[in-house]
C-alpha cells in the first residue's frame, strides 16, 4: 500500500512513527516535508508542492543492507526513466544528476531491523528557489525539460508508484546476494568512473567500483577503496 500525507516532518519519521501498522513493500509519499535530512545530517530544504519526499518500507533481512543506497539510486533513476523520459546519472554513491545538476537525494535508515528508504526528487522547483537557497548545482526535472512536471502532484504520485515498483521487483535478489546482482548497471550509471576526485583527504581517479559498492580511487601512490564520504568530482558541481 501507498499512503499519501498532504503534509509530514519527514516520511522517514513518519515511518519510524507507523512501523507497526506498516508492512514489507508499503510506502509513504508527501509534497510537502517540513523538516527533511539528507546524507550527512543536511536538512533537505522544503518547498510545498515542488517536491516529491517517498519513503518505502523493506523488511527483507539483507546481506549488504550498506549497499542499500546504491540499490535506491538505481530504482530511483529507473523511475525517472521511466516517467519522465529523463535518464539521470548516479554521483557515487546515490544523489542522481541531470546535465550535472543534482535532482534526487537518498537517505536510507533501519530501526528494529526495519529498513527505511527515503527518496527526495526536485519536480517543481523554480532556478529562484535554488538561487534563493544559494544551491547552484541544484536543478527540478522541470528546469531540465520534463513537460510532466508541469503537473506536480500528478508526477508526484506517478513517480510514487514507479519507485515502489523498481524497488521491490528485484528486492528479493538483491537482499540475498547484495550489491553483486546490481553492479554491473551501477557501474554503467556512475559519472564517477574515470573522473579526478577528492574525498576525505584522498585526491586520484575514480577507476571502479568494487563487488561491495566501494569507490575504487587510484592516488599517486596506491589504490583506495572508499567506503563512505563526499566525494568532489572535477569538473562537476563547480569543483576545477
Amino acid at each position: 500500500m501507498i499512503y499519501y500525507l498532504e503534509q509530514t516532518d519527514s516520511t522517514n519519521t513518519w515511518a519510524k512513527e507507523h512501523l507497526g501498522q506498516l508492512q514489507n513493500g508499503d510506502a509513504v509519499f508527501t509534497q510537502n516535508q517540513t523538516n527533511g535530512r539528507g546524507r550527512l545530517g543536511r536538512r533537505w530544504e522544503n518547498l510545498a508542492g515542488c517536491g516529491l519526499y517517498y519513503t518505502a518500507i523493506i523488511q527483507h533481512p539483507m546481506t549488504d543492507p550498506s549497499a542499500l543506497p546504491l540499490y535506491a539510486s538505481l530504482a530511483a533513476a529507473k523511475a525517472i526513466f521511466e516517467t519522465t523520459a529523463q535518464t539521470p546519472a548516479i554521483k557515487w554513491p546515490n544523489d542522481l544528476l541531470l546535465n550535472r545538476k543534482k535532482v534526487s537525494g537518498i537517505l536510507c535508515e533501519s530501526v528494529s531491523g526495519v529498513y527505511l528508504c527515503g527518496i527526495g526528487i526536485n519536480l517543481s522547483h523554480p532556478q529562484s528557489y535554488f538561487d534563493r537557497q544559494n544551491l547552484p548545482y541544484g536543478t527540478s526535472l522541470l528546469l531540465q525539460g520534463s513537460k510532466q512536471a508541469e503537473n506536480s502532484k500528478q508526477l508526484a504520485e506517478q513517480l510514487a508508484q514507479r519507485l515502489t515498483q523498481a524497488l521491490t521487483t528485484d528486492m528479493n535478489d538483491f537482499c540475498t546476494k547484495g550489491f553483486a546482482c546490481i553492479a554491473e548497471q551501477y557501474r554503467r550509471k556512475c559519472i564517477n568512473l574515470g573522473r579526478e576526485v577528492f574525498v576525505e583527504g584522498i585526491e586520484g581517479t575514480a577507476t571502479g567500483v568494487d563487488c561491495q559498492g566501494r569507490l575504487i580511487v587510484h592516488t599517486k601512490n596506491k589504490q583506495e577503496h572508499i567506503f563512505t564520504g563526499e566525494v568532489s568530482i572535477k569538473g562537476i558541481y563547480g569543483h576545477l
